[in-house]
């Protein structure tokens, strides 16, 4: 009997079938992000040993229609919030590099044009970007404001048609390989807005962090800005306060929760299949009580995160969906995670330290996923806030 097109892309980790109602135009895309992650994924382990970005695998994402994050662009065919999820996940279940990329560029950069950009802006930047023609980068967080980004002191100063950037930004996606940078600054009026900046522009200057042993498959910037001077065509009009900056981080947080459960998918079915394979004392590992009880703990937080997402995209589709909801869901998800990801490495033993089993890469990736856009502690707290009233950090 041929296989259902569900069938040829579920996970065998859902074990709920949450998502074997897929179909349609969401199933396509569901599809494309499958193909092109079996397309990229023979070259992944190597841009990650070697800390180098696959700058041509991410424009064939891009040649493919992977990189609009939902955002309608003129001429391509729509693109639902359920199928970008979906392709979070996928690629996810890949390569979080490869599944980052996309979430830098259209999670962040494209979508702080397209939410609070002017239609100028919109029409000017959001097609080249979401061909990779123009990359781009969000430049929030600094060197001393990472948790704490509302207190950022990087400035921009009004001096007659311009505006004068100065100071710095660290952890930065696409900061120093792209284009242009979504700047976030304090103005002279004491709240936050948004700057369109030419990476090459005078007083720029970007280096790539080095030393990292995680998402090594992505380049991240610590940027200076220097005198950087922006014209008033250049800023964000909907971008009024730190509020507005927030809302773009709600969407990303999203999609760590989902990315956490691509790679979290991966890891539990590279540990099944490994047990299957593997003899030990003369009988498979899977024979093994103690195997099966922490394949059916990996499957647990697996299907939990699951239906976390689930909920979340019906949140999500109905336009209801708040900061906090986004927030619990970035802790539980990233959590379940490195539980996932800790077992399947044990289960492969020594060889579990090998790229070439993945889960190495994925165990590594999800301490990063743990801690962007927002902490463990600082979720937790956001989540504490709402529960009790009281605001315990700040």
């Amino acid at each position: 009997m041929a296989l259902s097109p569900q069938e040829l892309i579920l996970p065998r980790a859902d074990y709920y079938q949450v998502f074997a109602d897929i179909d349609g135009d969401d199933l396509e895309w569901w599809r494309a992000a499958r193909d092109y992650a079996q397309w990229v994924y023979p070259q992944v382990n190597e841009a990650w040993e070697k800390a180098e970005y696959n700058i041509p695998a991410i424009d064939e994402a891009a040649r493919r229609g992977l990189v609009r994050d939902g955002i309608d662009i003129e001429g391509e065919r729509p693109m639902s919030i359920r199928a970008n999820r979906l392709i979070t996940m996928e690629l996810s279940r890949c390569d979080a590099s490869t599944a980052t990329a996309p979430l830098v560029q259209a999670g962040l950069a494209m979508q702080s044009i397209n939410s609070l950009g002017s239609e100028e802006q919109k029409k000017k930047y959001l097609g080249p970007m979401s061909r990779m023609e123009i990359r781009g980068a969000f430049a929030l967080t600094e060197p001393n404001h990472g948790s704490d980004s509302v207190a950022l002191e990087t400035t921009a100063t009004r001096d007659g048609d311009d505006w004068v950037i100065n100071g710095e930004k660290k952890w930065i996606g696409h900061g120093s390989v792209g284009h242009i940078a979504i700047v976030w600054a304090r103005k002279d009026d004491g709240e936050v807005g948004g700057f369109i900046v030419d990476q090459d522009a005078p007083g720029y200057s970007a280096e790539t962090i080095t030393g990292k042993a995680s998402f090594r498959g992505l380049p991240q910037a610590h940027i200076k800005l220097n005198d950087v001077r922006v014209s008033e065509d250049r800023r964000l009009p909907g971008a009024n306060s730190f509020r507005d900056t927030a809302g773009i981080l709600t969407g990303t947080r999203l999609g760590v929760a989902w990315s956490a459960l691509g790679l979290a998918i991966d890891c539990y079915e590279k540990a099944l299949d490994y047990a299957s394979e593997r003899h030990q004392f003369g009988r498979p590992l899977i024979k093994n009580q103690i195997i099966q009880q922490r394949l059916a703990d990996m499957l647990m937080d697996v299907t939990g995160m699951a239906l976390y997402c689930k909920r979340l995209l019906d949140l999500e589709e109905a336009g209801t969906l708040n900061e906090k909801q986004a927030a619990l869901a970035k802790v539980h998800n990233t959590r379940g995670a490195r539980r996932v990801a800790a077992n399947a490495r044990d289960m492969f033993g020594g060889v579990g330290i090998l790229l070439e089993n993945d889960v190495i890469r994925h165990f590594a990736d999800i301490e990063a996923l743990h801690t962007y856009e927002g902490t463990d502690t600082i979720q937790s707290l956001i989540v504490g806030k709402t529960i009790t009233g009281v605001s315990a950090y700040r």
